[in-house]
């Protein structure tokens, strides 16, 4: 099981939500063949000023050259190691029905370095059966002490699986529940509430309030460069 990494400056919330989408466009840039990029190009395609990138991607130690932009390859190992991506990481999934299974078998659920290890559902016509190359378990059955747990159970059987993980000494919770979870000292939940999300969208569509950077967009500073007003 991994444990957490020590660094020499801490980066801002802000710029950790942002260096996902920076590792993105980089890997875009690579695939077209293009091996170099600049901070004007990375922020008109993120949403975000120069400037912005730039003291981001400073966090991440000094290889940037002025005039030159970014190697594309090392920007993307830099975010990767800043992130975590170059570790190893253990996952396990609870609650294999529809939200879950979409996840699992899709090919943007796992980040690099990131290995499923365990599927568990309450579902007997689930049981027993392969999905993404693994057997789906009961829940009584054990809980390796993975890195990460995933829940998407129903919101009442979130808590009790919630207990399930912390007891199996896992200590980072990914929640697509609509629930807020109990948890002890220095176990991490991240919240996943597409409701949440429209909510949100829905507010700024209704109230003309100019771009929609609301919730997960606000969060990484990203404005829509074509805002949509109610008429």
């Amino acid at each position: 099981m991994a444990t957490p990494r020590l660094r020499s400056k801490k980066l801002s919330e802000p710029t950790i939500a942002r260096l996902p989408v920076y590792q993105r466009i980089a890997e875009g840039w690579l695939n077209r063949g293009d091996l170099k990029i600049d901070s004007r190009q990375i922020g008109e395609l993120a949403g975000v000023t120069a400037t912005t990138v730039r003291r981001d991607l400073a966090g991440l130690g000094s290889f940037g050259t002025r005039g030159a932009g970014y190697d594309v390859k090392v920007l993307i190992e830099r975010i990767a190691e800043a992130l975590g991506h170059d570790r190893l990481y253990d996952v396990v999934v609870l609650g294999i029905g529809n939200l879950g299974r979409a996840l699992v078998n899709s090919s943007n659920f796992l980040i690099r370095g990131a290995r499923l290890v365990a599927l568990y559902d309450t579902d007997p016509n689930l049981i027993g059966h392969e999905i993404a190359g693994l057997v789906v378990q009961p829940l009584s059955d054990p809980i390796p002490a993975a890195t990460v747990a995933v829940i998407c159970t129903p919101a009442d059987a979130a808590q009790d699986v919630t207990d399930l993980i912390v007891a199996a000494d896992i200590h980072a919770i990914l929640n697509f529940a609509p629930q807020v979870l109990t948890v002890p000292l220095g176990t991490a939940v991240h919240y996943v509430d597409f409701s949440i999300e429209l909510q949100i969208l829905m507010y700024h569509l209704n109230n003309g309030t100019g771009p929609l950077g609301g919730g997960l967009l606000h969060s990484l500073g990203i404005a829509s460069t074509n805002p949509l007003r109610v008429s």
